[in-house]
């Protein structure tokens, strides 16, 4: 039996007990050191007995020897509880917060169609127009006719009173067209004998303003030569016909410019490409009457009547292309940034090829453009000098005289001058009341127009002669060219943002992909194949329909305010947040399965030794 020692009172609480019990009684205490009489002179009484009553009674332990480990002993029950405490928070945290973590914290993404799409990447497109070859009277002999497939017979007689041979075949072109229902994107080409007096004897082929073809033959009608001797005669001249009425590799390679190598489009088309607008759900159309001086001239133009009776005519044909907004403006003091130079020989001022570049700049500041609408703007100027710079003319590269006195930038539109210099004489009293002849003005607007839309200038092939467009600016055999290249345009253009859309969200994981996206990306992949469908069947304009549908839902999803990267945290950011929240709170946590490990591999080390 160990006894154990009193435990000695602390001296401060000693002299504490003795100092009050002399303090309560009161007497004054006995001196037991130097320092009692300053003490006692400046600590009232109360103060004393207060700070007394406050000091702690501490125990003193015996102090540990040197070289001697202190460690608390725990019971086996405390380890146990421990063990489990650390056992559950670890699975607490596996089980259910890890889980909540990643999914309240996951980047929402919506399924897309990436079989699909990967199949875009590989889209052959297959182009089939559908031709219709009527063969007239006397073309082919009884034999052959027999032989023709699906052959039918009409006939129709009419009666020309026309004095001029163009008056006839424009006459016989109508003729012609009702008689045949043609759909879009088709071609019609009537065969007629050789020794017709319908065309010249310097025509092979005439094409008029409808989708019909007249196609002299050039094989004698022999009652011993076959059909396909007939028919293989009449095919190189029928694909020439097919060349001009429809699409040709031409188009095509325009139309596919941007998706194709630089050596494998023709200057050509690489030109016609670059002056034509790109497809767009819409166009804003300007135009613009400029007076540089309205104390010379007073300009009047009759722009209402001029635009119902040349553009909207073109407008109402390109519907099914796109939508148009036409609105003019005269500006005041709109001058040109480009002084012109005085031309003695020719007694005017004149514009090089070279400063042509430099007029634009300055009256486009003051052209201004519709800010609430992303469609993109053609501009027509009409520029009238004054009197000091009258007249002015344009000259071309080859420093000749521009019949049209005009020209047009691409994807921008066009400027004409009109010279009024008759007007002014020497007893001229300013301002001049000047009526602008429109028919003139129009007519090269149209044309320009006609440029920007895609409209490709047809050369035509020997022998061949096209029928001017009228006054609807448009026949329907070359609305129906624009019609196979647009629909060309779009699925390609369409594909492109797809696939590129595609691209990037597989490459970035932190974007967004919400369900209107994925339902724009799916709507746009439907309207492709359905696009594709149709020009493989040859339904222009069902294709153009579901192709303009694609291109649209394309570039809303491509442009979509959600996609943008820069409103997600990147992945090093998303380390430098986490790190300093769940590191504090995780290495407890591993340190204490840690030590739970090696405790029950100890164990299970010692109970083998115990069985040893």
């Amino acid at each position: 039996m160990t006894a154990r020692h009193p435990r000695t009172p602390a001296p401060l609480l000693v002299i504490g007990q003795r100092f009050l019990t002399q303090l309560l009684i009161g007497q004054r205490p006995r001196r037991t050191g130097s320092l009692w009489p300053s003490f006692h002179s400046r600590w009232p009484r109360w103060k004393w007995v207060s700070f007394l009553f406050i000091l702690p009674r501490r125990r003193r332990s015996p102090r540990p020897q040197s070289g001697m480990k202190v460690r608390p002993v725990l019971s086996d029950p405390e380890k146990q509880r421990g063990r489990s405490a650390a056992v559950a928070i670890a699975a607490l945290v596996i089980a259910a917060g890890i889980p909540l973590w990643w999914k309240t914290t996951e980047t929402y993404r919506a399924w897309l169609p990436a079989a699909r799409i990967g199949e875009l990447e590989a889209l052959q497109l297959e182009l089939r127009v559908e031709v219709e070859v009527v063969f007239a009277r006397g073309t082919l002999s009884p034999e052959q006719q027999k032989k023709v497939p699906a052959s039918r017979m009409r006939e129709q007689t009419y009666e020309s009173c026309c004095k001029s041979k163009s008056l006839c075949l424009v006459e016989a072109d109508h003729a012609l067209h009702t008689l045949t229902e043609t759909s879009c994107g088709s071609v019609v080409i009537y065969i007629i004998p050789e020794a017709s007096a319908l065309l010249p004897q310097d025509m092979r082929v005439y094409v008029g303003r409808s989708r019909t073809a007249l196609l002299r033959s050039q094989v004698a009608s022999v009652v011993g030569a076959g059909l396909p001797e007939v028919l293989a005669a009449l095919d190189p001249q029928m694909e020439q016909v097919l060349q001009t009425m429809s699409f040709n590799h031409q188009d095509v390679t325009a139309a596919l410019t941007d998706r194709l190598r630089p050596g494998l489009s023709t200057r050509d088309s690489l030109a016609d490409s670059m002056r034509a607008f790109k497809s767009s759900p819409g166009y804003e159309i300007t135009f613009s009457l400029l007076n540089p001086d309205p104390k010379h001239h007073q300009l009047h133009w009759d722009v209402e009547a001029a635009l119902d009776a040349y553009i909207y005519p073109l407008l109402h044909k390109m519907a099914p292309v796109a939508n148009f907004s036409v609105d003019s403006q005269i500006l005041y003091y709109a001058v040109l940034g480009v002084n012109p130079r005085y031309d003695a020989s020719a007694s005017a001022y004149t514009l090089s090829a070279d400063s042509l570049a430099h007029v634009i700049n300055p009256v486009e500041a003051r052209l201004g453009s519709n800010a609430a609408s992303s469609n993109p703007v053609l501009n027509f100027l009409l520029y009238v000098p004054d009197s000091l710079h009258s007249p002015l003319i344009i000259r071309n590269d080859q420093k000749q005289e521009v019949a049209s006195n005009a020209f047009h930038s691409p994807r921008w539109g066009g400027i004409m001058v009109y010279n009024v210099d008759g007007a002014y004489g020497n007893d001229t009293q300013f301002p001049v009341d000047i009526a602008i002849d429109m028919s003139r003005v129009m007519g090269v607007f149209l044309s320009q127009l006609r440029l920007m839309l895609g409209f490709q200038q047809t050369g035509a092939p020997p022998g061949f002669v096209l029928e001017a467009a009228g006054r609807e600016g448009v026949a329907e055999w070359e609305l129906d060219r624009l019609l196979w290249s647009r629909s060309v345009e779009n699925v390609a253009t369409a594909s492109a943002s797809i696939t590129s859309l595609a691209q990037l969200l597989d490459q970035i994981a932190n974007i967004v992909i919400n369900d209107n996206i994925a339902q724009q990306v799916a709507s746009a992949v439907t309207a492709l194949q359905a696009a594709v469908a149709e020009l493989e069947a040859g339904n222009l304009a069902l294709a153009l329909e579901h192709s303009r549908e694609a291109i649209s839902a394309s570039e809303r999803a491509f442009f979509d305010p959600s996609l943008l990267h820069l409103l997600y945290f990147p992945d090093d950011q998303k380390f430098a947040i986490y790190i300093p929240l769940f590191l504090p709170m995780c290495v407890p946590i591993l340190l204490s399965l840690l030590k739970i490990f090696r405790e029950v591999q100890q164990h299970r080390a010692e109970k083998r030794a115990k069985r040893d």
